[in-house]
């Protein structure tokens, strides 16, 4: 479904800014994985979902979706296959248009464009039945303005637009970070639901062990541009914060190590 190879990207380059973001990444996404994905600030957890959106070129490498080289399209021509969720509970829609409008432009995202409106009776009835399955009334109010929403129901709609069209891939960038611990769970609790629901292959960045922990089936950790450790399974499912701190630690002292030796 996805295959990331040798992705490497520098920024600043040739200056005192530089910075490696990426090293030589690999990482390959079957159908219906769901990996998390956690790591330090830096660690390059950004900048590998930037690079398979097409937010970013690589400066190195090669990005294949359902086995077709998409490395040089840009960001606007994958959204007809890729959904997105910001960690910014105001990204994602556009707040000055209704719920029903802004449910017909992720509608029409990867369908032909006809000259018909955008919101039909038919339609109509099936956003109520998507919005439903969210619990928060929202099907009730498809001619409210979005830009009324609480950040939590903004957030749900944002999962909903970039779900309910079942895109090739799906990635959630921290989309519980900003939100308060009670309205983070029920959104936490909506991703796997939804998840789940439609077989979705997902990419999800979280700052939260305990997240990264309780959804999906894969986690890999990233640390100085490159993927230090993936883990999947039933070894993902024992695995306790404590574990991935002390792998992190270990990891991280063994890079020191060979560092040292190499400068001597």
């Amino acid at each position: 479904m996805l295959k990331m190879k040798n992705i490497s990207i520098t920024f600043n380059e040739g200056t005192p800014d530089e910075k490696i973001a990426l090293r030589d990444t690999d990482l390959e996404l079957g159908k219906g994985e769901f990996v998390t994905v956690i790591g330090s600030n830096g660690a390059g957890k950004s900048t590998l979902m930037n690079v398979v959106s097409g937010n970013l070129i690589p400066d190195i490498g090669d990005v294949f979706i359902n086995d077709k080289q998409v490395v040089h399209l840009p960001e606007y021509n994958r959204s007809a296959f890729i959904g997105r969720v910001f960690q910014d509970p105001m990204a994602g829609t556009a707040p000055s248009m209704t719920i029903e409008e802004n449910l017909a432009m992720a509608y029409a995202r990867n369908k032909k464009r006809k000259l018909k409106p955008g919101v039909t009776k038919q339609r109509k009835e099936l956003f109520r039945e998507f919005l439903a399955t969210l619990n928060l009334g929202l099907e009730d109010r498809l001619n409210a303005k979005v830009g009324f929403l609480s950040g939590g129901e903004r957030q749900a709609l944002s999962l909903l637009m970039a779900t309910f069209t079942e895109p090739n891939i799906l990635l959630l960038d921290e989309h519980t970070a900003a939100l308060d611990p009670s309205r983070a769970e029920l959104i936490t609790k909506l991703t796997g639901d939804v998840i789940r629901k439609f077989d979705l292959t997902t990419l999800m960045v979280t700052h939260n062990m305990q997240q990264a922990l309780d959804l999906g089936n894969r986690l890999i950790m990233m640390d100085k541009g490159q993927i230090i450790l993936d883990i999947d399974g039933e070894e993902k499912q024992k695995l306790t914060i404590e574990d991935l701190l002390k792998e992190f630690q270990r990891i991280r002292g063994t890079q020191f190590e060979n560092d040292r030796a190499v400068l001597g």
